[in-house]
């Protein structure tokens, strides 16, 4: 055989084997969507600052407590996503089609950027087949291997914490959010805030609460209790993956559409108050990166758009909101036993009002932020509580709030009619539809 013919054999050859490996995306420079890029890197700086605080929850060792298993590390996948979004999620945290790490704790065995190509014996070109494989090694509390696209190979070792996953809303929906007694979903906004490792445990700590002190009630409402859904697991392990985030999407349309129509004219201005207040946000945030001093106007403002928040939420997460205030006792007792400060709650809420973020669990309105200043005050720490809240006592805001029109409590946030929201998907919620609803109605590839 001629040189030549040996020579363009061998092309052949490496042409087929370059057709048969996987391509992943690459950051080719392409014009991406920015707010979608800018929501990527903000899921991925949340997950760098909750996945120590599920670990560091761990330490607390509660014999009392219902438990789920969690990992080290968090992960994310592109797959499924469109051409341009893939290269979104390149250019902002590096993980494409492969399941990637996004975050680690300290100690774990895999580090940002390392993508699992086999788990256990399980290996495969689909990311959505190895989250399944992993979440139910993960569930079975034993020790599994993985193995890494630059081959190396390691031992995980899941742990337990008490019941409540803290997770992130997916991207494409940044302002989702779900109160469960298996999980909590939070929006994107709270990772705004500048979130210190301290608040970040309160984050982790009270969504455990929130399954704690109202699992027994949410699981009255909705007693369908089963879980066994493989959409679950994957937003239990990796929310991005894009059946769970296609998932979310209806589900937000589906909340938007049932807070427009049950919420009470009360609820209703609080809403719009709070739309002013989003509308102020971009001047807010081109400002120095000190705390603002809020009017007694502004923070009244925020305690009713908070109190607004809480009372336009749906199915099982509506019986949470009820428990809130014993899910920020929880949190607060339990933050001195892992060495945290008690009083994280407090700076996590004025840091979300002074930005106008409250959307979301932890700006609090005025019932709750006094129920918590009590507690405070009861271990001597009033004074101290009192100059994170800008020298604003809760109970003055109270009175303020009872003398005004929108008062935020009683006539805006009342339980007693409430009803069954019906048999329509995310009537319960949407972590509760993921547990019902098979991955195959998402449109499995």
């Amino acid at each position: 055989m001629s040189w030549s013919r040996v020579l363009l054999s061998g092309v052949g050859l490496l042409a087929l084997a370059g057709c048969a490996a996987p391509r992943y995306t690459v950051d080719d420079g392409r014009k991406v969507d920015e707010v979608l890029l800018t929501q990527i890197r903000a899921y991925g700086e949340g997950e760098r600052l909750l996945r120590p605080a599920i670990t560091r929850s761990a330490r607390l060792h509660d014999k009392e407590c219902d438990k789920q298993w969690e990992l080290p590390f968090s992960l994310a996948t592109s797959e499924g996503w469109s051409a341009d979004d893939r290269v979104a999620w390149v250019r902002a945290l590096q993980v494409d089609e492969r399941v990637t790490v996004v975050a680690a704790a300290p100690g774990s065995p895999l580090v940002p950027g390392d993508r699992i190509v086999q788990v256990g014996r399980h290996r495969g070109d689909r990311a959505e087949s190895m989250l399944e494989r992993l979440s139910e090694l993960r569930d079975s509390g034993e020790s599994f291997a993985v193995v890494l696209a630059d081959g190396r190979q390691a031992r995980v070792h899941p742990f337990q914490v008490c019941r409540g996953y803290a997770r992130l809303a997916p991207p494409n929906t940044p302002a989702l959010q779900d109160y469960h007694w298996l999980m909590s979903l939070h929006p994107l906004e709270i990772t705004r805030a500048g979130i210190t490792d301290d608040e970040a445990l309160w984050v982790v700590l009270w969504g455990q609460g929130l399954s704690e002190e109202g699992g027994a009630r949410m699981k009255t409402y909705h007693y369908v209790t089963s879980i066994g859904s493989t959409l679950f697991t994957l937003a239990s392990l990796a929310p991005t993956v894009q059946a769970a985030a296609l998932a979310a999407q209806g589900a937000l349309a589906a909340a938007r559409a049932a807070a427009a129509s049950a919420v009470t004219d009360a609820v209703r201005r609080q809403l719009i108050d709070q739309g002013r207040a989003l509308a102020l946000q971009k001047l807010r945030e081109g400002l120095a990166d000190v705390a603002q001093q809020l009017t007694r106007q502004q923070v009244l403002s925020a305690l009713q758009s908070a109190a607004g928040n809480r009372a336009s939420l749906k199915g099982v997460a509506w019986i949470a909101a009820t428990v809130f205030d014993r899910a920020d006792r929880w949190s607060f007792e339990r933050m001195a036993q892992l060495g945290g400060s008690q009083l994280a709650g407090f700076s996590l809420h004025q840091k979300l009002i002074e930005r106008g973020l409250t959307s979301n669990a932890f700006a609090f309105d005025a019932e709750r932020l006094e129920s918590l200043y009590k507690l405070a005050r009861s271990l001597g720490l009033e004074s101290d509580a009192q100059a994170i809240l800008q020298g604003l006592k809760p109970e003055d805001m109270m009175a303020a709030l009872a003398s005004m029109p929108l008062a935020s409590a009683p006539d805006a946030f009342s339980f007693d009619s409430l009803g069954d929201p019906g048999s329509q998907p995310y009537a319960y919620g949407f972590i509760d539809a993921l547990t019902e609803m098979p991955i195959e109605s998402r449109g499995r590839r």
